[in-house]
């Protein structure tokens, strides 16, 4: 059941439905597993600002999938970089 291999091994939300890359919680628990997870989320759940900080701190280049929105965010985009400096490329410029 792909709902189950995204609980224990985040990376299968590349292989879910679109329903469960639309399920926050679903989203959530694997991006806690793997951060780079918040990829393949819906465009809607990339907006949430919850999600982007829990998938930036594990995973700091996740910041490029993040919503542009987020990408102007300073805490999102200041634990993106101390997760990972290379995350400052994806930052938007207006910072």
């Amino acid at each position: 059941h792909i709902g189950d291999a995204v609980y224990n091994h985040g990376g299968a939300l590349e292989f879910a439905s679109v329903g469960l890359r639309a399920d926050r919680e679903v989203v959530l628990q694997a991006v806690r597993n793997h951060g780079q997870a918040f990829a393949w989320a819906s465009t809607e759940l990339r907006g949430d600002r919850q999600l982007a900080l829990e998938a930036v701190r594990r995973h700091g280049l996740s910041l490029k999938w993040a919503s542009e929105e987020l990408r102007r965010d300073h805490e999102v985009v200041r634990d993106a970089i101390c997760s990972h400096g290379g995350a400052l490329e994806f930052a938007s410029a207006e910072l």
